[in-house]
C-alpha cells in the first residue's frame, strides 16, 4: 500500500509543529484532510534550547498521532548567503557538542536534518549523524557540486528542495543539484507548486532521476488555511494568492502547497500519474527506510 508521506512539511491549517501540542497536532490534522497520510515535522532554524523544546512537543503529538513520523530540523547548520525564508541569528556550525545535544533530545524521533556541508565541521557532523540513523540533506549552502559530492560520500542522501537556496546548474559547475543527479544514492526534494521551480524543470528532473523525486510541501502554517499575514519563526510573512513571502520582500517563506496539489502539478508538467504517486509516495519511504 502507498502512503502519501511529506518529508518536508512546517504546519498547515493556521499551525506549526513544534509550537504546541495542539496546534501540531491541528497542522497533521489538516494535512490529512488534504491527502498526506505521514508527516515528517520540519522545524526551521532556532536557537539550541528553543529547538530542544519543540522537538519535546512534537514527541508529544507523535504520542497521540501516529502520522507524525518525526522531526525535520530545517537548521541551524545552514549558510547566512543562502538562509531564505531563515532567522540569521539562529545559524551556528555544526559543532560536536551542538550536534550531541540535538541527538540527545531528539532521541527516537529525529528523522532528518538540513546542513550545509561548506561550514566548520559539517562532514564530520554529516558522518556522525548518517551512523545514528539520521537522514542528512544537502540544503541552504554555497557548496558546488565536489563539496556536494564530498557531502555524499560522508552519508548525505537528499537534497533539500533542490534548486531552491542553492547554486543551480551552469556549464561548468553543476552545483548540489546537479552532482545529486549523477549520484545513484542521493534522492531530490521537490516542491511541485509552480512557484518554487518552473514546470518544465518538473518534467526534466523526473526523466533524468527516476526513481529518486521526492514530492514535499515544505509548507507553513498557511497550507490549507486562507491567504493572509502569518509568522515562521520571528518573520512575518504575507501569502497573497498562496504565494508565501517574508513580509516586504521576494523571499519565499516556504509554501501553502499540499502533496495532493503536487501530485497535479506534476501531471500537468508531463510526469505520468504513476510516477507522481510513486514520488509523493514510495519515494520518500524509501527515503526514511521504511
Amino acid at each position: 500500500m502507498r502512503l502519501l508521506t511529506d518529508l518536508h512539511c512546517h504546519g498547515g491549517g493556521g499551525h506549526y509543529f513544534g509550537d504546541t501540542v495542539e496546534g501540531s497536532l491541528a497542522a497533521a490534522a489538516a494535512h490529512r484532510a488534504a491527502g498526506a497520510e505521514r508527516i515528517v515535522a520540519s522545524l526551521v532554524s532556532a536557537p539550541l534550547p528553543a529547538l530542544r523544546q519543540q522537538m519535546g512537543v512534537v514527541r508529544e503529538a507523535m504520542a497521540e498521532d501516529p502520522s507524525i513520523l518525526g522531526v525535520h530540523l530545517e537548521g541551524p547548520f545552514l549558510s547566512h548567503a543562502r538562509k531564505g525564508a531563515h532567522d540569521p541569528d539562529a545559524l551556528i556550525s555544526p559543532t560536536a557538542e551542538a550536534i550531541a545535544e540535538l541527538l540527545a533530545a531528539g532521541e527516537g524521533i529525529l528523522r532528518q536534518i538540513t546542513i550545509a556541508p561548506e561550514l566548520p565541521g559539517a562532514l564530520d557532523a554529516i558522518e556522525r549523524l548518517a551512523d545514528a540513523g539520521v537522514v542528512v540533506a544537502v540544503g541552504h549552502t554555497e557548496a558546488d557540486a565536489a563539496l556536494a559530492r564530498d557531502a555524499f560520500d560522508r552519508g548525505a542522501t537528499l537534497i533539500t528542495h533542490a534548486f531552491n537556496a542553492m547554486r543551480g546548474i551552469a556549464a561548468r559547475e553543476v552545483g548540489p543539484a546537479g552532482a545529486a543527479l549523477a549520484d545513484e544514492r542521493v534522492f531530490l526534494e521537490v516542491i511541485a507548486d509552480g512557484i518554487h521551480m518552473e514546470p518544465t524543470l518538473i518534467g526534466s528532473l523526473f526523466r533524468a532521476a527516476p526513481g529518486r523525486i521526492a514530492l514535499v510541501t515544505d509548507a507553513m502554517s498557511a497550507a490549507a488555511a486562507p491567504d493572509g499575514a502569518y509568522t515562521l519563526g520571528p518573520l512575518e510573512v504575507e501569502v497573497e494568492d498562496g504565494r508565501a513571502l517574508i513580509a516586504g520582500t521576494e523571499t519565499l517563506a516556504g509554501s501553502t502547497l499540499t502533496l495532493a496539489r503536487a501530485i497535479e502539478v506534476c501531471v500537468e508538467a508531463g510526469v505520468s500519474r504513476e510516477a507522481a504517486v510513486e514520488a509523493a509516495s514510495t519515494v520518500p519511504s524509501r527515503v526514511l527506510g521504511l
